[in-house]
Formats: structure tokens, C-alpha cells, sequence
């Protein structure tokens, strides 16, 4: 149960990854200011919350089951919340889905789509929401779709934030997603994921949730922004489209050349911050 005056926070999605180090990290905040409503799909997965959560389970940190495919589920996880009262909900929950697009049956994507589904609102979507990736033309798409859904709520004035991480590990790919990547994508790959990857650590952060105003926007890897402002910078599209195609198939020093001017454009004293909307 929560006390007095701290902030009652519900996360979507859990079991591992950037939700678990969220998760975690707000329920072990040193002012203890949150209490922390952790969900998942199937609470046999939540071994490894419990362990990384420590003192904290029981205490700033409960467990709840939600599946957010599901609006019976829904509505079973919030009537079960003392009051139904949540101050910030951060929806985390997601598919991942990579492969080319000709290779991936229909019921996956419609899958991948179906996952997207008075508090202040934080919506973990990705950096390819705003670019996108060769073989990830999935993935890619439902996070457009979940970007334009939130831009349009933004207009109406609701509270909210986008977290927009780039790349980061994940398990498994099937045979054929395998020999695209080893054989044609890998080679040209390496140095961009090597440069622009992140850890669940890199990415979780608090700023957005103290905030007093928050951006809406929010990229986690300043190395993004260089392509991100490409696709703006003229209307056909061109200039992204393809800078990108040449980072990832035209090799050599160029590219290893454009990697390191990437950095210094991204960093600190150079990166653009802006201003937070009243």
C-alpha cells in the first residue's frame, strides 16, 4: 500500500528489459516518492523483478496482472488498485518484430499492432518512430502509428511524454532473419549498433517523471538526432532516406567518418534542449 504523499506509478510489461529497470529503479528511489504497481501478462515470469527489486517488493513495489490486449484485463487491474487511483501511467508494453517484411505472416503484424493499445501518461515508444530500419519495417510501422496516436492527444492538451530509445539487445531470430542479417545486413551494421546501442540502464531515467514540465519528446541517445533532423530538414524525405542507405550498405572510411562526426555533433556542449512546453 502506498503512503502518504508518494506517487502511485503503474508500468506495463515487466518480466525483463527496460520496464524491470524502470520498475526497479523507482521503487528503490532513495525519498521513497513512489509507490510502484508493476504489471505483467503472467506473474510466473516475475522471478527475476523480485530478485532485482530486493527490500523494495512488498514495500514501494507490488504486482499486479495486466494484459493490455485485453480490456477485461484492464479493467480487472484497475478496479483491483486502492481507489483506482494512478498519478502516472507508463506504458512499456510492446513486440518486437524483426525480419523482412515479405517474410513475416500476416497474424504477426496484426499481433505486433494489437499490442499498442487525469494521469500524467509516459509512452515508451522507440527512436524508430521517427526513423526507420532495414528489416524492422514492422516494428517500425506500429511505433508511426503509436507516434501520430500520441501526437494527436498531445494537441488536446493531455500530459504527455514520449521515451524514444534506439537499439538495444534482445533474444532470438528465426533461420532465414538470421542469414539476412549475417550475410547482407551484419556486415554494413556493426559500427551503427556498436555506436548507437543502448542498455535498459542507458535508457531508464526519472527526468521526464520530476519534470514540472516535461517535453514530449524524448530521445535516450543524442546520436539519433543528426538523422532525425535530416527528415525534417526538406519535405521530400530524400536527405534521411538516404544518408541512412549509405551508413548501412556504402562501407569504408566514409562511413567510419560519418560515425565520428555523428558523435561530435550529438555531444554535450553541442545538443539542442528544447525549451518545455507551459
Amino acid at each position: 500500500m502506498e503512503s502518504p504523499g508518494q506517487k502511485v506509478m503503474l508500468i506495463t510489461s515487466c518480466s525483463s528489459g527496460i520496464g524491470l529497470k524502470m520498475a526497479v529503479m523507482l521503487a528503490k528511489d532513495e525519498q521513497k516518492r513512489y509507490h510502484v504497481i508493476v504489471t505483467m501478462r503472467d506473474l510466473k515470469r516475475r522471478d527475476k523483478l523480485v530478485e532485482a527489486a530486493g527490500d523494495a517488493y512488498g514495500k514501494t513495489l507490488s504486482l499486479a496482472v495486466l494484459d493490455v490486449c485485453s480490456d477485461e484485463s484492464v479493467k480487472q487491474c484497475i478496479n483491483g488498485i486502492i481507489d483506482r487511483r494512478v498519478d502516472v501511467i507508463i506504458n512499456n508494453a510492446g513486440i518486437g518484430l524483426v525480419g523482412p517484411v515479405e517474410s513475416i505472416p500476416i497474424e504477426q503484424i496484426k499481433k505486433v499492432f494489437e499490442s499498442l493499445g487525469g494521469s500524467d501518461i509516459i509512452v515508451v515508444s522507440s527512436v524508430m518512430g521517427l526513423q526507420r530500419v532495414v528489416f524492422n519495417d514492422v516494428y517500425a510501422a506500429s511505433k508511426f502509428a503509436m507516434e501520430g496516436f500520441c501526437e494527436s492527444l498531445a494537441v488536446q492538451l493531455l500530459k504527455l511524454s514520449l521515451i524514444e530509445p534506439g537499439p538495444k539487445e534482445y533474444p532470438g531470430a528465426d533461420a532465414d532473419t538470421v542469414h539476412y542479417f549475417k550475410n547482407v545486413y551484419l556486415p554494413s551494421s556493426l559500427d551503427i549498433f556498436e555506436t548507437l546501442g543502448q542498455t535498459p540502464d542507458d535508457i531508464c531515467t526519472k527526468k521526464v517523471i520530476e519534470a514540472s514540465s516535461p517535453r514530449f519528446r524524448n530521445l535516450t541517445n543524442p546520436l539519433h538526432m543528426p538523422i532525425v533532423a535530416l527528415k525534417y530538414a526538406n519535405e521530400t524525405g530524400g536527405l534521411s532516406v538516404h544518408a541512412f542507405y549509405h551508413m548501412l550498405f556504402n562501407l569504408g572510411t566514409p562511413m567510419h567518418v560519418s560515425m565520428t562526426a555523428m558523435k561530435y555533433l550529438t555531444c554535450e556542449c553541442l545538443s539542442l534542449v528544447s525549451p518545455p512546453v507551459s
